[in-house]
């Protein structure tokens, strides 16, 4: 009896002892989220939007209906599939006097890959191969050979339109994706589809492990947050599973949600990613990125900045009229070699918000219209309030809350740096109307 006894207090010791704490299951849960971002939307390309692999989609001029879209530039976009045996061409065009670059990214959204003159000078144009590091297929030698980390990668290719978007069009349509050879692709590891406003709960873990396995993560020090997610879903196959999902409701969605608010470094309400693209040990910054604005480049390439409050930290309201005004000598095309833009989209599945005038962001080609002493006052609103040009208003959503992001590409080393943010949104007629409307340069 003393020794069943014995043995019973020993199980319960290792029972204890192996109970994963509540902040584990925080941590392992904004990490986790990350990878299944990306593998839903390889679902959802594959399934909703016609995708194929190693053929490229070239978007219409213009398209809106997917998260955070970018109206500058034509957009191409694919899924590449190789292995040993195989490599999948890249043919781009030769581009010069406007912005493009051929990005690509792994299974958990970091950024593997840019092509532009940038990153090759001496090959900016021309055949490139994706291959895996071990690949054993012969390429020509006019081809740049690019090595990929994973078996499977998503594309993005941009072309800025500029003041011609036909000839933007016209290039895009240049830029061919082919295999060579007949690779081996995996399925995608079947998951929950789940949406931004719902997202998952203990379930997403029930086959944690072939997730984790479908796609190595590339950045280093993520060995303990794999065991953690390896731990919730053995748990969760026993008593804790109850305990498990409740601690993800009530604990790791709403301290994600609040991370992805205040996701990097805050100036005049805004706020600005410290890393993005490729993040490192910021797993919490790529799984935030993935969710409100999958795809997102390197800075070396883009800088963004995103807000849903104006400059005293109050939620933004679509009934309300904000501006926000650029000093004279701050102009946001001076802080770029490319171009600058501005966005506003919803506050739950951040697409655009449909208006009459069928406007969504204003950029370096609106024809945006000065003030008399050299300023540039951008307005938010729902309707266009007297004494405002309308070539410098966005519409807002009445009565709703939504988000901002402005983006800069080919950005200078100031705002590489991460120490300007745009100027704050002042409400106007209320408190805010004397607030500092000008950007700010940390110390």
């Amino acid at each position: 009896m003393t020794a069943f006894l014995l043995a019973g207090s020993v199980g319960f010791a290792a029972e204890k002892k192996e109970r994963i704490s509540d902040k584990d299951v925080v941590d392992a849960y904004a990490y986790y989220l990350g990878r299944l971002l990306v593998l839903r939307q390889e679902h959802l390309d594959f399934r909703d939007e016609g995708f194929r692999w190693n053929k490229i989609i070239h978007r219409p001029v213009g398209g809106v209906k997917w998260a955070n879209p970018n109206l500058d530039v034509a957009y191409s976009e694919a899924w590449v599939g190789i292995d040993k045996n195989s490599c999948t061409m890249l043919e781009v065009p030769k581009i010069t006097g406007r912005y493009y670059t051929i990005q690509v990214l792994n299974g958990w959204g970091e950024t593997t890959s840019n092509i532009n003159e940038r990153t090759f000078p001496r090959h900016a144009s021309g055949k490139f191969a994706y291959c895996l590091k071990d690949s054993t297929v012969a390429l020509g030698p006019d081809v740049e050979k690019v090595i990929l980390p994973s078996a499977k990668s998503r594309i993005l290719a941009r072309v800025e339109l500029g003041a011609d978007p036909s000839q933007a069009v016209a290039l895009q349509k240049q830029i061919k994706l082919y295999s060579i050879g007949t690779p081996v692709i995996a399925k995608p590891v079947a998951i929950q589809i789940f949406t931004n406003k719902n997202l998952p709960g203990i379930t997403a873990f029930d086959n944690a492990s072939a997730v984790l396995a479908s796609e190595a993560d590339i950045n280093p020090g993520m060995e303990e947050l794999q065991a953690k997610v390896r731990s919730i879903q053995n748990a969760a196959k026993g008593s804790e599973r109850t305990r498990l999902n409740e601690v993800i409701r009530t604990r790791a969605i709403p301290d994600f949600g609040a991370h992805f608010l205040k996701l990097g470094r805050a100036g005049n309400g805004w706020h600005h990613p410290t890393v993005v693209g490729n993040y490192g040990s910021d797993y919490r910054a790529r799984s935030a990125v993935n969710l409100g604005g999958i795809w997102a480049n390197n800075s070396k390439e883009a800088v963004y900045f995103k807000t849903n409050t104006d400059g005293q930290g109050v939620e933004l309201n679509g009934s309300n009229v904000y501006t926000m005004t650029f000093p004279k000598d701050r102009q946001p095309q001076s802080l770029v070699r490319y171009f600058w833009s501005v966005i506003v989209v919803d506050a739950e599945k951040f697409q655009v918000v449909p208006n009459s005038l069928q406007r969504y962001n204003l950029n370096n080609q609106s024809g945006l219209k000065t003030n008399a002493d050299g300023s540039l006052t951008v307005i938010f609103a729902n309707k266009l309030p007297s004494g405002y040009p309308q070539s410098n208003w966005l519409p807002t959503p009445a009565g709703k809350n939504y988000h901002l992001t402005m983006r800069f590409y080919g950005p200078t080393a100031e705002l590489e740096s991460g120490r300007y943010f745009p100027p704050p949104l002042v409400k106007v007629g209320g408190s805010l109307a004397k607030a500092e409307s000008s950007s700010t340069v940390l110390k």
